[in-house]
């Protein structure tokens, strides 16, 4: 005879004392996670009221998370889901997220929605890379001017070595796993990247666009 077998109920133990303990709130990886565990999870944070970001969304994930947090935001290309839906007030030095391409927007978007709902000003800058030297160098006057910036890039992963050396501000470099095969879904970014010669440089690891904007976000906090 067989006994019956039941998952147990507890899948999580959310950080509830993240905002009081770090000053910034929780955030739901939703990769791997089923819609009912989702669905769980939204409701403990609406019951809480808590500032809740959700990332690495799909399309039936974001639709369940809506359907217990309603007015929940959600970004397709940044594959995010942000609640309250309205980002507080900035506070804080301005970011600038810049991406190489535009096929890594959906890192530099990540990074961007996640700096904003941690209550920080950002803009994006979108296909500036080393193929055409003069679109970056176009946005100098903006780059000068942020407290960090974040640099978004596949391939060879050059263009934060670039921005580096143009500016005073620190910069936080993001590899993306866009390239051909001998990119090695990010590896070889990666590498250059953490190779730089320019100094100020900080790298994340491959497509983790959230932890360049909460990076970026607490290097811009108000001064104390």
């Amino acid at each position: 005879m067989t006994e019956s077998w039941t998952a147990p109920r507890v899948f999580t133990e959310l950080d509830h004392d993240r905002t009081a303990r770090r000053g910034y709130p929780e955030a739901i990886f939703c990769q791997g996670k089923t819609v009912e565990q989702l669905e769980s999870i939204a409701a403990e944070m609406r019951a809480r009221a808590a500032v809740t970001l959700f990332t690495r969304v799909e399309p039936d994930q974001a639709v369940a998370i809506a359907r217990v947090l309603p007015g929940a935001r959600h970004d397709p290309v940044a594959r995010m889901v942000v609640w309250p839906p309205d980002p507080p007030a900035p506070t804080g030095g301005r970011i600038v997220v810049v991406t190489a391409g535009t096929t890594d927007l959906p890192v530099a978007q990540e990074a961007w929605t996640t700096a904003s709902y941690l209550g920080r000003s950002c803009e994006l800058v979108s296909d500036v890379g080393v193929a055409g030297l003069h679109r970056v160098l176009g946005h100098l006057e903006l780059l000068r001017a942020a407290r960090v910036v974040v640099v978004v890039a596949g391939m060879d992963g050059a263009l934060p070595s670039v921005v580096a050396g143009l500016i005073s501000a620190p910069v936080v470099a993001v590899p993306t796993s866009v390239g051909y095969g001998a990119a090695f879904g990010g590896l070889a970014p990666l590498l250059s990247m953490l190779n730089s010669c320019a100094p100020g440089v900080s790298v994340v690891n491959i497509d983790n666009g959230y932890g360049a904007g909460h990076l970026a976000a607490q290097i811009a906090a108000p001064f104390p």
